[in-house]
């Protein structure tokens, strides 16, 4: 995923509710600031809701196939052991 940190940023026009505008600058808010973040954050979350649709299948058979043959190197993880997690050989 593209990261966002320290990008140029981009004039645009958007329409946005004048009440709530009005609001968020007496309430001494950087609109661009707070818009920017927040539309940050769903392109993100939008971005791995996809990624999952588009692999769901990758992971369901990698999920199976642990649920089968437990985990790779399962028999190192003492720290697991210890919590009940793990299966002692």
């Amino acid at each position: 995923m593209t990261r966002f940190d320290d990008a140029p940023k981009k004039a645009t026009n958007l329409s946005l509710n004048a009440k709530v505008l009005e609001m968020a600058r007496e309430l001494g808010m950087n609109v661009s600031q707070t818009v920017d973040t927040l539309l940050a954050e769903e392109v993100k979350r939008r971005y791995w809701e996809r990624w999952n649709q588009d692999n769901k299948e990758a992971i369901a058979a990698a999920n199976e196939r642990i649920a089968r043959e437990g985990l790779p190197l399962a028999k190192y993880r003492t720290f697991a052991r210890e919590l009940g997690d793990g299966k002692r050989k």
